[in-house]
């Protein structure tokens, strides 16, 4: 990343929606807020590709765009070529629309069937009043050209083309008014594996004729992994890391960032890939946990000094908590009581029949007499004052690494060796955007 001002710099992003409530819990005021995006910060200098991956939900679509104000950021600062522009009015917005421009997930979708080509893309040119009369229609074949589809597809109806032709369509509308920046919300992934990459080889050759930077919003990992310059990994509204596609792919990385990388294929039919799977399903953005937003289906959670736990046993103890938490137990399909009721919560949450510790064994099963009584918010009050871990209890900053930037406790010196002795995340000097300037230890446990 050079020195100078990037073209696009995001601080503090965050963009919530109003719940869909009750009228009950609307009358007293009870309605909650979904955290789409909650707190996010990135730089994009001239140029250069952002990658930001993710799981459906985390908020990957929402960032982008809130950063070119198509819905309005709840709070936060986008700073383009220097200018705020969450403070600008209607009509500097609209001046600002020629430099920053949108390129839609579905082409079918976001293509108007009842015109023609020559309007959709003419349509951007008629708004800001580029070109007019032979010059315009002119521009038009240009930038069809440009994109890889001849210049007599100008008169046709959308309905006439494949997909990856759609959305051919789609980056020539977008490149109609010469941006600077374009947000590319999953632009390939409504299309076939050998679309896709003819899609991706023309995004980098444009890039690299015409000097465009890339917001790349996309879902898989390998799909970033060649066409951008930096790579920010989502989670549940939260960017977990960030760093080049040298840095993200090579050890040491987030526990989340393990996960999606364990799941992109090898192109060997004798590959056998260490598939890690991760436990549960993404919490609400409405009520997300406390801590760590990761640490309900972490692998490598930090268990609590003061107890000799395993990790697939914490992790087992771990899990027992988040669904006492959810009240996600149904005992009420458990045709059994007493002892045998215990043995079958124990065999349906991969508890083990005895931890190895004693004193966090006694406390396990007073957890589940609870959750036998159907007591779910009493389980969840013990098992969190117990054990306690910083996972749980406060939430990780981008910590500079040897690999980048990581919002992880496993990166965090107060914890290193996995110690939770209560010490407060994110110690140490930090960066203007901050980030800990600390360095990283191993990784591990």
């Amino acid at each position: 990343m050079s020195g100078s001002e990037p073209l696009l710099r995001v601080e503090g992003l965050e963009k919530y929606y109003e719940s869909e409530s009750d009228f009950i819990d609307r009358l007293l005021g009870r309605q909650k807020e979904v955290k789409a995006v909650d707190g996010v910060s990135f730089e994009i200098n001239e140029g250069e590709t952002l990658g930001l991956v993710g799981e459906s939900g985390c908020g990957k679509s929402s960032i982008g765009r809130s950063v070119l104000r198509l819905r309005e950021p709840t709070a936060g600062s986008v700073y383009f070529k220097g200018q705020d522009i969450t403070t600008l009015s209607d009509s500097e917005l609209r001046d600002l629309r020629k430099e920053m421009q949108i390129i839609f997930q579905n082409p079918q979708s976001s293509l108007n069937p009842r015109l023609t080509v020559n309007d959709i893309i003419g349509e951007a040119l008629d708004i800001h009043g580029i070109e007019g009369g032979v010059s315009r229609d002119a521009r038009i074949k240009e930038l069809l050209e440009r994109v890889g589809l001849n210049a007599s597809h100008a008169n046709r109806y959308p309905h006439e083309f494949s997909g990856g032709q759609l959305q051919r369509i789609g980056i020539a509308r977008a490149l109609a008014v010469d941006p600077g920046f374009i947000v590319c919300d999953e632009p390939v992934s409504a299309l076939d594996v050998s679309v896709q990459a003819q899609i991706l080889n023309l995004l980098e050759d444009l890039q690299d004729e015409l000097g465009i930077a890339y917001l790349f919003i996309a879902h898989d990992l390998s799909v970033v992994e060649h066409i951008a310059d930096q790579i920010a990994v989502m989670y549940l509204g939260k960017i977990a890391e960030i760093g080049t596609p040298e840095e993200l792919f090579a050890p040491p990385q987030h526990p989340y960032t393990e996960a999606l990388l364990s799941a992109i294929p090898e192109p060997d039919p004798l590959w056998e890939g260490d598939r890690i799977l991760l436990e549960g399903s993404v919490p609400s953005p409405i009520d997300p946990p406390s801590g760590c937003k990761f640490h309900t289906r972490c692998p490598r959670v930090i268990p609590p000094s003061d107890y000799e736990f395993e990790q697939e046993e914490w992790r087992a103890v771990m899990s027992l908590r988040h669904r006492a938490r959810e009240a996600d137990i149904a005992v009420e399909t458990f045709d059994a009581e007493g002892a045998e009721l215990t043995a079958a919560l124990r065999e349906e949450l991969d508890l083990p029949s005895a931890l190895s510790d004693p004193e966090a064994e006694q406390v396990v099963q007073e957890a589940l007499r609870s959750v036998a009584d159907e007591a779910f918010a009493d389980a969840e009050r013990l098992l969190s004052e117990t054990f306690e871990t910083p996972c749980t209890t406060d939430e990780p900053v981008l910590r500079r690494t040897d690999a980048g930037r990581v919002a992880c406790h496993l990166f965090d010196p107060a914890y290193e060796n996995g110690a939770s002795d209560g010490t407060a995340a994110g110690d140490g000097p930090t960066t203007s955007d901050g980030t800990s300037a600390g360095s990283a230890p191993s990784g591990g446990d």
